[in-house]
C-alpha cells in the first residue's frame, strides 16, 4: 500500500463503495491533480467492479479535450482548474462510462503553477448524478501530496454524504 493511501482514504473509500453498492448504483471518476487517487482508493476495495465502472486521469488539457470531450474553449475562457471544466469533466465521465454518479477533480496541487487567482492548493470538484451537476470550489493546505490527498479525500466524503 502506497504511504498516500493511507487508513482515512482507504476507510472513505470503502464506506462510499458499500453505500453505493447497496443502493445499487456505480461510479466512474475523471480526475487530474489527484493523478488517479481516487480511483486506486476505490479499486482497492473488494468487489469494487460491481460499481466502479470507469477512471480517466486527464492531467493536460489536450486530455481532457481528447478524452472526456471537454470543450477547448472552457479551458481557454476559465483555465482548466475551474467550475466549468471540472462540470464538462464529470458530465462527460458519467455519460461515457454510463453510471448512476462521476466525480471530478481539478487543481494546483504545487509546489508550482499557482497564480493570484489560483494559488496553490486551490482545486475545484464536481459530482454528477441523474439531478445534475454540483460542484465546488476548496483551498487545500501544504505540499504537493497533501494536497492531492485532501483533494480525494474530500471527494469521497462528498460522495458518501451523497449517498447517505
Amino acid at each position: 500500500m502506497s504511504a498516500i493511501l493511507d487508513s482515512r482514504l482507504l476507510w472513505l473509500a470503502t464506506e462510499a463503495g458499500h453505500s453505493l453498492k447497496a443502493a445499487g448504483l456505480t461510479i466512474a471518476t475523471a480526475e487530474s491533480c489527484t493523478g488517479g487517487l481516487v480511483a486506486a482508493a476505490l479499486t482497492e476495495v473488494a468487489g469494487s467492479s460491481a460499481w466502479f465502472m470507469a477512471g480517466w486521469v486527464t492531467y493536460s488539457n489536450a486530455a481532457k479535450t481528447r478524452d472526456l470531450d471537454v470543450d477547448p474553449q472552457l479551458i481557454v475562457l476559465h483555465g482548466a482548474v475551474s467550475k466549468p471544466v471540472v462540470e464538462a469533466m464529470a458530465q462527460a465521465a458519467r455519460q461515457i462510462a454510463g453510471t448512476d454518479l462521476a466525480i471530478a477533480i481539478s487543481g494546483v496541487a504545487g509546489p508550482g503553477g499557482g497564480t493570484a487567482d489560483k494559488p496553490v492548493g486551490t482545486v475545484w470538484l464536481a459530482w454528477a448524478d441523474p439531478n445534475g451537476v454540483h460542484s465546488e470550489q476548496c483551498h487545500f493546505d501544504g505540499g504537493r501530496g497533501a494536497v492531492r490527498h485532501a483533494a480525494a479525500c474530500h471527494a469521497l466524503a462528498a460522495v458518501l454524504s451523497r449517498l447517505q
